[in-house]
């Protein structure tokens, strides 16, 4: 039937009695006697007996409300002893029972406005009731929202507690611990088992037997009992009498929430002859029983006039038909009924329980009929605000109950509150009205409550056994661990037939959870769909556009406090509530495809480009690529105008930055139409209320920021090409359906279309929203907890090996060590219980986090980015709008795909895989170096993505595979100089591109490191080396190409070697000096963390001129190149002091390799001797003979040049006597000879001839070499003669030393004056020179 308001009206006027039958037949007045028999059937009291028609007295609505007092009345003991609640014996405090926030607390708290959720906001808060108890059994609930550290239960109003002691930690303080599974009384035990968030946990106590308890058995002592399961006792023989009585009380760690049940709701878990400190009303609870018995009478009883007779009817086909006796019936049933739905207890305890009832014995679509009808008779009767206040409560408990239930086999609590809520949604007033004012906050974050996330929410259990998991997956057996590939790791035997059949019967169990979960993952889709409708516009905004606006709030204020965990929507229920809104979005997008040919399907969804810069969708502070949005405006206002044709008013750029200053200030009004903020207790000035604890608003949510939607002044008719679009802004609640869908002339979200976009729309502009919320949404917390939720796999994991590590003890333990094989024997029960219990969870992460279907939503979600990325990248210096979280989420959802779905499923196994990895290469190639993209962090991140995406072979190629044109632009960005820019991730690209090709350089872990575990053996380091040749002939293409490449980059290159090498040396020093000292002391441990980078950044950089020497040796051995002699001394000059830092005897770098420091593990010898040598075999192995010959002199005359550093190589203390074959290496020292595994015969006989050409070399250098005077040697390096002299100041030193200073300074070493130009210097020319000319 119609609400009302929507075409039925209702005259409350009296409607006369007669018998004609032809008029009942018509008005639907019915006669005397079937009146009487029907208000008898509706008003009869269901605890008494049926009186026979001819002893009742005579009923009709003349005498109906007399009748209606008798049968509601409630003796007046029960009236008086309601009134006089807050006197009842054994209890002192106020009726109502809440959270005392005016003196009983400790720290910093932040208090719901109902006073009975709390959030620790200190270290260790403490609160306690207003309300204490001194005789009798008395009984609370705590609904525990989080997990974490918490002590429950009761204290005197003596105890005294501060930021270190809470309740339990003094004298006659009690508590119980779940997190640590204790319980506390000064001192501790253990105690019950561990809570998870969701859990119910009822405290109890029992003043009458002679000892007081905090908790006790059921059957004598109390007890404290979890989830309805007894703990058993816990304390006994406390102190009573005199002015002891006890307070419900907690104390709870920052970020840690609770909600309070003292009998303001229905206890989840009454117990016999225990009271809850708050009575419930008992009167008003009899009446609202009677009142609902004739409610339900009504609707199961059918009036035919026509035959004089009552039908009986289901509730599920009663219709109201406009009969005047029916509506009257219902309007004195609800005007008695109608205050009592307002209150909290009364909406719990009989209309949920009603309503519960009618969905478990019901159909489906029955239930729905029987919840719709009761509905309309709600709106129909009550009046507006008891509606409201009804359906407020309604939903309120219907999330209480979802959330608080405990998980069973076949989750039937969470289907049937799941049911229930559907078919209130399915209700299009009553759905409005929640989405409107009380469903937005329930999008946010609260104490006792989520909100309405939590209906996208399935909560894992963290005890199998009571899931029920035992008997759903009754074989266990977990997977082995995968590579990032989506490959087995390890060479691993064939499965046995024992093994396959666990497996098998594992996986059939799991699919049996899946299918449990997959329904009621179905039911929160079908929730979605209903506030994602947008057809129900009758009357009012359609539902989506509601939605939409909430929606859009809820992201605001969830990236606003990105960071500060307590305000954020726990990234759990993101999860979830993601993969439900993308099912629902994805089906509402094909329904449009369906109707509308035009548009695309869902597969081929993107955001197009205009929604970045036209102002139509709030970003709110969010970066974008091109940095902040005033300035884009600024700058980019001309490109708007002439690619989008969008105008920026001058008044609003400047109001956009005046936002920006004046932020901090909130108007009064604004701050006097806010509604109360939540307590915040212990400090001298109270807190801004956190977005979680308002209702409908907080703060200054609605403040309009600089980033807020702009609205299309509507033209009544076509834009020409040559007329611009004047925007205005617009908050998010202004906009209208028109401002986002559109209109004749009216592009909506999509006004200013570039020309590279299609001008056939994709579908609705809303969905477009609705999809852009997604992105966001997996940006903020999603992908953080997928990364998260791994963590069970890598338990499965560790335990697995320990299992086995145990078992392979056990076959070799003889038999005689009895003891040994005891504990052995118990180890291996403890890791077998373990395993058996984890795989279960495992399976149950797998269904709800990692199943096939998610895994879906992920990839989809990261083709749309791509899809949006390139689009955005075809509107030029407009791709600066974008905002950076779609860069972010392309990137973090591939690497989700890649490392947090496997073994299970892997990302080979989906559609277009091959192009996908192609396209983000592509993006990642063009963009890490992007002028468009200014932001750091996102720059990093692209950069630190392609340094990823090299590492594995399927990425790798997928770089190969894009266009010729844009790998040669990615290496060219990538061998531009490293100042000014980050350079240690590009220099690990290059790497990774020659690792596999260099000397010695085809391990995958350092050979020192092979007996240690690593800590993620799936990082990108760890992976088998995939050299590119095809990018490394594009690098040395590059190199040739121009006569500035090559010097620019490896001026730079060796720059940053000699830095990090020098600044590993210093601290190697330092950490060496601390070790020494005889006192107790301890190293930084950051400062080892960046010794050992400084010196992994070393060893890089000699891999990327190793491969630069190997690539184009002419680049230094050239010397008709003007630069060539100067890098390869520079070059001889660093490997000289890298070799006597290394080889030293007892040197600086042995002992700290010695020490084998935590953090230091990869500094050794052999990495970068390896690199040094591999450079050296290139410049005197393998070059041509003129180019062995300069490099050879070049080495020996630097006077760091030392031959013992080349005979350490091989492990000899002395150089060998020319002619003489090499000793055998001392076992003892280091030597290339004892890594046979990692280096190749071929390559140790190189660095024998290379030691014998030096030896001889040197021979020889040493015979010709002749005395030089000290005023002949360069002032600045002493080695090498003077040969050069500037002009103009006439300043000398040699050629090395004035080319390397030239090539970054062009000041004079000595007078700072500016050099014009460097010319040769012969000291016997100039003498006879100036003998000439005198």
């Amino acid at each position: 039937m119609a609400s009302k308001g929507a075409g039925m009206a209702f005259s409350r006027k009296s409607y006369g009695l007669t018998s004609d039958a032809e008029k009942s037949r018509v008005t639907g007045i019915v006669h005397e006697k079937l009146l009487d028999d029907y208000l008898h059937r509706i008003f009869s009291s269901t605890d008494r007996a049926p009186t026979a028609a001819t002893s009742r007295k005579l009923l009709n609505f003349q005498n109906l409300p007399e009748h209606l007092d008798q049968l509601l009345h409630v003796d007046e003991e029960a009236e008086e002893e309601e009134e006089s609640q807050g006197q009842v014996e054994g209890r002192l405090g106020p009726s109502t029972v809440v959270l005392d926030h005016t003196g009983g607390f400790e720290g910093l708290l932040l208090v719901d406005d109902d006073l009975l959720g709390v959030i620790g906001h200190s270290n260790f808060g403490t609160i306690r009731s207003t309300t204490c108890v001194y005789k009798g059994k008395w009984v609370y609930e705590v609904l525990i929202s989080s997990q974490g550290l918490m002590q429950i239960g009761w204290c005197t109003i003596n105890c005294r507690f501060n930021q270190e002691e809470g309740v339990g930690d003094t004298h006659n303080s009690y508590a119980y611990d779940g997190n640590r599974v204790r319980k506390w009384n000064v001192t501790t035990t253990n105690y019950g088992k561990a809570w998870a968030a969701g859990d119910i946990v009822s405290c109890l106590i029992d003043l009458d037997e002679g000892t007081l308890s905090f908790c006790l058995t059921p059957s004598d002592p109390p007890f404290c009992s979890r989830n309805g399961v007894s703990l058993g006792t816990a304390f006994e023989n406390l102190s009573r009498g005199l002015g002891m009585a006890y307070f419900p009380a907690i104390s709870l760690s920052f970020k840690e929430s609770v909600a309070f049940n003292f009998g303001s709701r229905p206890l989840r878990y009454p117990v016999v002859g225990y009271r809850p400190l708050q009575d419930p009303p008992s009167a008003d609870l009899v009446r609202a029983q009677e009142l609902l018995g004739c409610f339900q009478a009504v609707l199961s009883v059918e009036l035919d006039p026509v035959q004089g007779r009552l039908v009986e009817k289901e509730s599920s086909e009663w219709q109201l038909q406009g009969q005047p006796t029916v509506l009257l019936t219902l309007a004195h049933i609800f005007h008695r009924f109608a205050p009592l739905l307002r209150k909290v207890y009364l909406v719990e305890a009989v209309l949920m329980s009603f309503l519960l009832g009618v969905v478990e014995a019901d159909t489906p679509a029955q239930a729905q009929s029987v919840v719709h009808q009761v509905l309309d008779l709600l709106w129909l009767f009550m009046e507006d605000y008891e509606v409201q206040d009804c359906l407020k409560q309604l939903m309120m408990s219907l999330l209480r109950l979802y959330r608080f239930s405990p998980i069973v086999p076949d989750l039937a609590l969470q289907i049937r509150y799941l049911r229930l809520t559907i078919a209130i949604l399915s209700h299009e007033k009553s759905r409005k009205f929640l989405l409107s004012h009380v469903l937005y906050p329930l999008l946010a974050t609260s104490f006792d409550v989520l909100r309405s996330v939590v209906f996208f929410y399935i909560k894992s259990p963290l005890r199998v056994e009571e899931a029920g998991l035992q008997e759903l997956i009754p074989t266990t057996w977990w997977p082995r661990r995968s590579s990032r590939e989506g490959k087995e790791s390890k060479e691993v035997k064939d499965e046995t037939s024992e093994e396959r059949l666990r497996r098998r019967a594992y996986e059939r169990g799991c699919q049996r959870l899946k299918k449990r979960i997959e329904v009621v993952e179905e039911l929160q889709v079908q929730i979605l769909k209903l506030l994602l409708n947008n057809q129900d516009d009758n009357g009012g905004e359609a539902s989506r556009y509601i939605f939409l606006t909430k929606f859009r709030k809820f992201l605001q204020e969830n990236a606003s406090s990105r960071g500060n965990m307590p305000m954020l929507c726990p990234p759990e229920y993101m999860v979830c509530f993601l993969h439900r809104l993308i099912s629902a979005l994805r089906y509402y997008w094909d329904e449009y495809k369906a109707s509308n040919p035009r548009a695309t399907f869902s597969e081929e969804a993107y955001i197009p480009p205009q929604v970045f810069y036209n102002g139509k969708v709030d970003y709110f502070d969010l970066q974008r690529l091109g940095g902040l949005l005033s300035h884009l405006r600024k700058t980019l206002k001309d490109d708007l105008a002439s690619k989008a044709n969008i105008l920026i008013d001058p008044l609003e750029l400047q109001a956009a930055t005046m936002d920006d200053l004046d932020e901090d200030e909130e108007p009064a009004p604004a701050a006097a139409q806010r509604p109360m903020q939540a307590l915040a207790m212990g400090g001298a000035l109270p807190l801004p209320r956190p977005s979680w604890l308002s209702s409908p608003t907080l703060g200054r949510a609605n403040r309009f920021l600089s980033t807020a939607a702009v609205s299309l002044m509507t033209p009544r008719r076509p834009l020409s090409t040559s007329e611009k679009v004047k925007v205005r802004t617009l908050s998010a609640e202004q906009r209208t359906r028109e401002d986002i869908e559109g209109s004749q002339w009216n592009e909506g979200l999509l006004v200013g279309r570039p020309p590279e976009e299609p001008e056939q729309p994709l579908t609705e502009n809303s969905l477009l929203e609705v999809l852009d919320g997604a992105i966001m949404m997996y940006n903020l917390s999603v992908h953080q907890q997928l990364g998260k939720m791994v963590g069970v796999s890598d338990d499965v994991n560790e335990y697995a090996m320990a299992l086995r590590d145990t078992e392979d003890k056990l076959r070799r333990c003889p038999k005689r060590r009895k003891d040994i094989l005891a504990e052995l024997t118990k180890s291996q029960k403890v890791f077998s219980e373990k395993l058996d219990h984890l795989s279960r969870r495992l399976a149950w992460v797998h269904a709800t986090v990692y199943s096939q279907e998610k895994m879906q939503d992920i990839y989809w979600l990261l083709r749309v980015c791509l899809r949006t990325i390139e689009h955005g990248d075809r509107t030029g210096p407009l791709f600066a709008f974008m905002p950076e979280f779609y860069l972010s989420v392309a990137i973090n959802s591939y690497s989700a795909l890649k490392n947090y779905f496997g073994p299970v499923h892997s990302m080979e196994e989906l559609p277009g895989y091959e192009e996908t990895l192609t396209r983000l290469a592509a993006i990642l190639a063009k963009h890490f170096a992007d002028t468009r993209i200014v932001g750091t962090d996102i720059r990093d991140s692209l950069m630190q993505a392609l340094a990823s995406y090299v590492c594995y072979p399927n990425s790798l190629r997928a770089v190969e595979r894009i266009p010729e044109e844009q790998r040669i632009a990615m290496v060219r960005s990538l061998l531009a100089p490293y100042e000014q820019r980050p350079w240690a991730q590009t220099n690990w690209i290059l790497v990774r591109l020659w690792r596999g090709c260099g000397f010695g350089y085809r391990y995958t872990r350092l050979p020192h490191l092979l007996k240690t575990k690593p800590e993620d053996a799936n990082l990108p380091s760890l992976q088998k080396p995939c050299p590119s040749t095809l990018l490394q002939q594009h690098m040395a293409d590059l190199l040739r190409e121009g006569p500035d490449v090559a010097p620019s980059f490896l001026n730079s290159v060796l720059n940053q070697l000699n830095w990090a090498f020098s600044e590993f040396i210093g601290m190697i020093q330092e950490i060496q000096q601390a070790a020494e000292r005889l006192e107790r002391n301890f190293v930084d441990s950051r400062q080892l963390k960046v010794c050992a980078t400084c010196f992994d950044l070393s060893v890089s950089l000699l891999r990327v001129l190793e491969m630069t020497i190997t690539l184009v040796p002419e680049i230094f051995l050239d010397w008709a190149q003007p630069t060539s002699e100067m890098l390869l001394r520079r070059l001889a000059q660093l490997l000289n002091q890298v070799l006597n830092r290394v080889t030293a005897e007892r040197n600086l770098f042995d002992r700290v390799v010695t020490l084998r420091l935590p953090g230091l593990e990869s500094v050794d010898h052999y990495p970068i001797l390896v690199a040094v040598t591999g450079i050296l075999v290139r410049l005197l192995v393998h070059g041509p003979a003129s180019g062995t010959e300069r490099a050879t002199s070049v080495l020996l005359a630097d006077p760091c040049f030392q031959l013992r550093s080349i005979c350490y190589l091989l492990g000899q203390p002395e150089p060998p006597t020319p002619g003489t074959a090499l000793p055998a290496p001392d076992q003892k020292r280091f030597s290339l000879q004892s890594y046979t595994d990692y280096i190749s015969v071929e390559e140790l006989a190189q660095v024998e001839q290379m030691l014998a050409h030096l030896t001889s070399a040197s021979a020889q250098a040493a015979a010709a070499s002749l005395p030089t005077s000290e005023e002949d040697l360069c002032p600045i390096c002493y080695a090498h003669p003077i040969s050069a002299v500037f002009q103009p100041c006439g300043h000398k030193s040699c050629k090395a030393c004035i080319n390397q200073h030239l090539m970054n300074n062009k000041d004079c070493f000595f007078c700072k004056a500016t050099i014009v130009s460097v010319e040769d210097w012969d000291k016997a020319a100039s003498a006879s020179a100036t003998s000439s000319a005198a």
